[in-house]
């Protein structure tokens, strides 16, 4: 292991904008590597021009800048605050400081209408999605999918643990298509993803929820119940351990990789389309500031400690390394 804590004195920023369970573990990670850890929520950094020599205001870091960056929240807010807020980070990057994630792989992930772009260009097995600002164009796809016997979930284009979702189609009592609802609500974007699951609740569906950290799938859980057919942990989801399996765990990876990821959350779903319903796993979504206590509660992992050994031992390395040295190659004469 190539230990760039060792020599201590090593200052990192937990980016969150609230403490708690998780941004407790990664301290303890953090203290046993001899790293000092400090919580700062994006909304009190600054860029200041007079502020020498960075020209950044890291609250907890004097006029200096922090060795390192773990992005454990973004705070919701006005189109302008989440933009400096990203500002933030994508600064800190030009400064020279790892961050992880940095903002050009959060915002890929946040954004759902790139992560499917992203992930169809990456060809990683994805459910056929659409986006656009035409409710027109969003009712011709519900009725040509709906005429086909299959169904849609309109999404906020923005949005996390399950809210805001709406599962379109025919109606399998009396054939009756559900009409599109006003794109006001989704901010008048319309992103609409083929529903993959099966067409009545069971009490043995679920989707899984894979962890990804450096490049590699770590940990794996499955995901059943919870509120109707939306299995997410923190609308009464359960969660139960889940082998690891080696198709689940590549297409976990690519999906991470196409996003520029250090981190992920990967949730993927059983293509019930499939006539033995065995089909490959297709990617939901990526979740580039993942929540993993669920996950812990179901694996022997220490994940908050194999985050930060990934973020020290590989990022952080990596940005200390000395650049390779290019040797010039002289045509013969």
């Amino acid at each position: 292991m190539s230990d760039v804590s060792a020599a201590s004195g090593l200052r990192v920023a937990i980016m969150t904008d609230e403490t708690g369970w998780h941004t407790g573990r990664l301290k303890k990670a953090f203290r046993a590597r001899g790293v000092e850890a400090r919580c700062v929520d994006l909304a009190t950094c600054r860029i200041d021009t007079t502020w020498s020599p960075s020209g950044l205001a890291i609250p907890g870091f004097a006029r200096e800048l922090p060795d390192a960056v773990f992005v454990r929240g973004i705070a919701g807010g006005t189109f302008e605050q989440v933009t400096l807020r990203l500002g933030i980070l994508h600064a800190l990057r030009e400064c020279g400081v790892p961050v992880y994630n940095d903002a050009r792989a959060i915002e890929r992930s946040v954004d759902k209408s790139m992560t499917s772009f992203l992930l169809h260009r990456a060809n990683v097995p994805t459910p056929p999605a659409w986006a656009t600002e035409s409710s027109a164009f969003a009712q011709r796809v519900l009725m040509r999918e709906a005429a086909a016997a299959r169904k849609v979930v309109l999404k906020p284009l923005f949005g996390s643990q399950g809210k805001g979702l709406r599962r379109l189609g025919a109606n399998a009592s009396n054939g009756t298509l559900t009409p599109l609802p006003s794109l006001r609500s989704f901010s008048e974007v319309a992103y609409l993803q083929r529903y993959v699951g099966s067409t009545r609740a069971r009490r043995d569906d679920f989707d899984w929820r894979v962890l990804v950290i450096g490049g590699r799938a770590l940990a794996a859980m499955r995901r059943t119940g919870g509120r109707g057919w939306i299995h997410n942990v923190a609308r009464g989801a359960r969660c139960e351990p889940a082998e690891l399996e080696p198709t689940l765990a590549t297409i976990a990876e690519r999906a991470t990789a196409a996003l520029g990821l250090d981190y992920a959350g990967v949730d993927l779903i059983p293509d019930l389309s499939m006539p033995d319903q065995t089909g490959v796993p297709l990617v939901l979504e990526v979740n580039g500031v993942a929540a993993w206590r669920g996950l812990q509660s179901v694996t022997s992992v220490d994940i908050a400690a194999a985050l930060v050994d990934d973020l020290l031992d590989r990022k952080l390395a990596a940005s200390r390394s000395p650049p390779t040295p290019v040797v010039p190659i002289h045509a013969g004469r």
